[in-house]
């Protein structure tokens, strides 16, 4: 296993609840029965406070640290953008030639 998803994943400063969310997402992964839930603070259109919770396997934990990470203080619009940009990486299976330089732009 990888160091750095480990280190990602024992980081456990956006894993709580804050309690005056404005959104609430929650989804469960019909493949593998990860759970999670996120907890958003969001003004004028950028996330001002991000956590999350669940039951999760550590990849899912990384990557609610790397999101979390990467969005406290950036435009809904623009994160829309990021995971846009992955949900087309998984589709082709990896293969992101052509949104590459744009999904590093959006990092």
């Amino acid at each position: 296993m990888d160091l750095k998803i480990l280190k990602l994943a024992s980081d456990t400063k956006y894993q709580k609840k804050i309690s005056d969310f404005t959104h609430n997402p929650k989804a469960k992964n019909p493949l593998c029965g990860d759970e999670i839930q996120l907890f958003l603070k969001i003004n004028k259109g950028k996330i001002t406070e991000i956590s999350y919770q669940g039951k999760n396997c550590i990849y899912c934990q990384a990557s609610a640290n790397l999101l979390s990470n990467n969005s406290k203080g950036k435009g809904v619009e623009e994160m829309i953008e990021v995971c846009d940009c992955a949900n087309e990486f998984f589709k082709k299976k990896g293969n992101l030639s052509t949104n590459l330089k744009k999904y590093e732009e959006l990092l």
